[in-house]
């Protein structure tokens, strides 16, 4: 059985990692960024800020002072035992959220959307996020999530629905004038992973979209070929665009567009979007029955699809 306080201190360390130290494979985009840049300004940007994403990860400081929206996705074994159940690992994810904040590793951020009251704890209706998937084993892997404000505020997800006569045209169309409008606007922080999520009703689209964008690993591309050519021709275009990081000009514009899709009614095609901040924070845990955790850099979050 998995303990409740083996299960605290694998959040709590989870949580932490995420704020403070690069995944690898967003790490070795920021390399590949720096080496393609031809123009000084942009490869400059990206080298100071990767020097400062360095230093956060070595003195455990905060990668970006945003520290966004709390969001767990879980994945449970089918004969897992947690002591105290799900409920239990909800109840220790909140406290440890609390407990992160308390201690500096996350700021609080979340507030109550009308009175703008704030906890001070980033705990409260909704909020830490819950997404669970069902596996088969008797381990639990937990993967925390930082989701900036721009991202999801002021821009960086979006949502519509396209005509099956316009098609995959009309879906690229549509990418591509939302991501420029919302990086114009200063609302996302370029270069963004950028999420796409096609059909499904609008809260499937959009979560998917969210989902490809902060669990996909940057680099990686969709089993289906239709799909991953999809996802190169977003990323050549958006290049293409020369926004370049924080809108300053330059050859990356996006570090990688994620495209996840689901069935859809013949009325139409759901089509969201969702941008993920550079720093793309995350950190996944695998805990064991045995009592072993184990740190993982990529979550396997579409395995099985």
């Amino acid at each position: 059985m998995i303990g409740s306080k083996l299960l605290e201190d694998a959040i709590f360390n989870t949580i932490k990692r995420s704020s403070c130290r690069l995944s690898p494979d967003v790490h070795s985009a920021f390399e590949r960024a720096i080496e393609c840049e031809g123009g000084e300004h942009a490869k400059k940007a990206f080298e100071t800020t990767l020097e400062s994403l360095d230093k956060s990860a070595e003195i455990e400081n905060l990668l970006c002072p945003d520290t966004g929206w709390p969001l767990f996705f879980c994945k449970l074994g089918s004969e897992a035992r947690i002591e105290g159940g799900i409920v239990a690992l909800e109840e220790a994810a909140k406290e440890m959220v609390a407990k992160a904040t308390k201690e500096g590793y996350l700021r609080s951020t979340m507030k109550h959307p009308l009175t703008g009251t704030d906890p001070g704890t980033n705990v409260g209706t909704n909020v830490p996020g819950f997404t669970y998937r069902f596996v088969p084993g008797d381990s639990v892997q937990i993967t925390y999530v930082a989701k900036g404000g721009g991202s999801e505020c002021f821009g960086g997800t979006r949502y519509r629905v396209v005509a099956f006569a316009d098609g995959i045209t009309g879906i690229k169309k549509s990418i591509v004038d939302w991501y420029i409008s919302a990086a114009r606007a200063g609302a996302i922080c370029p270069p963004a992973v950028l999420g796409v999520g096609i059909g499904g009703t609008a809260d499937i689209a959009t979560h998917l979209a969210k989902e490809a964008a902060a669990l996909r690993l940057i680099g990686s591309q969709h089993p289906e070929p239709m799909i991953a050519e999809l996802e190169k021709d977003l990323t050549t275009a958006i290049n293409q665009l020369g926004i370049g990081p924080m809108g300053s000009g330059g050859a990356t514009s996006v570090l990688a567009v994620n495209v996840e899709y689901s069935l859809t009614h013949l009325a139409g095609i759901a089509v969201a979007m969702s941008t993920n901040c550079w720093v793309a924070r995350r950190a996944t845990v695998k805990i064991k029955a045995d009592g072993i955790t184990e740190e993982l850099d990529n979550p396997n979050w579409f395995n099985g699809r």
